[in-house]
């Protein structure tokens, strides 16, 4: 259900129709929350889910304005772009999913924004060679500038050094979002005890951890 814009998309070959379907998504969303869905099944779904849940608006119109302007179909500057691409869509996601469970805390908001930045990342890698085989590339381009390296490079599948060392810089940042999540937790409730590594609130398990399972579980990935 939730992977509707992103479909978008991969099933459009000129950006108008792409626009025109966003506009579709857009106030298909105005009219779930005026409790008047339009007769499309996941429309509808998404109504009853809102109601049910109490999802909040924001983050189905952060995706949609994200997907619309990657509809634009250009490689991203920089890797803070791929980030805030990636907050706005798969973090936003996993704000939606975190209300579905009754989960508000700001705590687990700031782990789903780092999973999410690293789901992004590791999207737009995994997705490379698909993209290269239709010569399109999308990775940042500061960190191709970087190591002197062509979108040319990816077309033709070069595997030099230099090709691996954008994939290895790109890679990294994901990994480093990653262990935010299980350094910050750590290191918060660390310093809520004043530092007493033997404090027994330590020794409890991760309250994030249903959470981990649950991404993990949804995104088909262990």
């Amino acid at each position: 259900m939730w992977s509707w814009p992103r479909q978008i998309k991969d099933s459009i070959t000129q950006k108008t129709t792409g626009l025109m379907r966003m506009q579709f998504w857009r106030k298909a969303v105005e009219d779930i929350y005026c409790d008047n869905p339009p007769h499309q099944p996941v429309a509808v779904a998404l109504w009853r889910a809102v109601k049910r849940h109490n999802l909040s608006k924001m983050w189905f119109m952060k995706i949609i304005d994200e997907r619309e302007k990657n509809l634009d179909d250009r490689a991203y500057r920089n890797i803070q772009e791929l980030e805030t691409y990636a907050e706005n869509t798969q973090s936003a996601l996993f704000y939606l999913t975190l209300e579905m469970l009754g989960v508000r805390d700001v705590h687990a908001d700031h782990a789903a924004s780092h999973i999410g930045k690293a789901q992004g990342i590791v999207t737009c890698l995994r997705a490379t060679p698909y993209h290269c085989a239709r010569r399109k590339v999308f990775l940042p381009m500061d960190i191709c500038m970087l190591h002197g390296v062509s979108q040319e490079d990816f077309i033709r599948c070069k595997q030099e050094k230099h090709v691996r060392d954008v994939i290895y810089d790109i890679a990294s940042q994901a990994h480093i979002h990653l262990e935010h999540v299980a350094l910050d937790d750590y290191l918060y409730n660390i310093r809520k005890v004043d530092f007493n590594i033997f404090h027994p609130s330590l020794q409890k398990r991760n309250t994030l951890l249903p959470l981990y399972l649950y991404i993990r579980t949804w995104k088909k990935t262990y």
